[in-house]
């Protein structure tokens, strides 16, 4: 498994870079830091919708919460990030651990939840896996730590009450 995890790696680092799509996943990055994106999202929903405005709340907080939940874990199991030759990461992170990846449990804790709340709210695992997909390419993560990450986002979008 860890051969073909970095295996995927290197060539998520190696294949399809140009500066534009480069640039396009740091910014993407850079709005799932903190879950920032999901709390726009989902507090603009609130607004917009007052007939699920708890709902999308809720929605908002869990991107923080699943953070949290996904740092203890890092801590845990303290998962160094990924370290490949003449090819650097293409991005900062707050924090040297690796496994999970915080955003794609967030990404995707939130994208189910939205679900749940509105069908339409599938449309939000276009831009979850869009995000989590850019933690190997910028060489932030092995892909292991991605799929990590989405799998506890989706069991913490399904178990998270979505009413108080």
């Amino acid at each position: 498994m860890k051969n073909a995890d970095l295996a995927v790696l290197r060539a998520m680092r190696t294949r399809w870079h140009t500066p534009a799509l480069e640039e396009a996943m740091r910014i993407l990055g850079k709005g799932g830091n903190n879950s920032a994106i999901w709390l726009t999202i989902n507090i603009v929903l609130a607004i917009v919708d007052s007939s699920n405005r708890e709902a999308w709340l809720i929605c908002a907080a869990l991107g923080p919460v699943a953070i949290g939940l996904n740092y203890v874990i890092k801590v845990i199991v303290r998962r160094p990030r990924p370290v490949l030759d003449g090819l650097p990461p293409l991005a900062g992170a707050p924090s040297s651990l690796s496994f999970p990846s915080a955003h794609a449990a967030s990404s995707f804790a939130v994208a189910t939840a939205m679900t749940r709340v509105d069908e339409l709210g599938a449309l939000a695992f276009v831009l979850a896996l869009a995000l989590s997909l850019g933690r190997p390419y910028l060489g932030m993560h092995y892909p292991s730590d991605v799929l990590a990450g989405a799998v506890l986002g989706v069991a913490l979008g399904l178990a998270v009450p979505l009413s108080l």
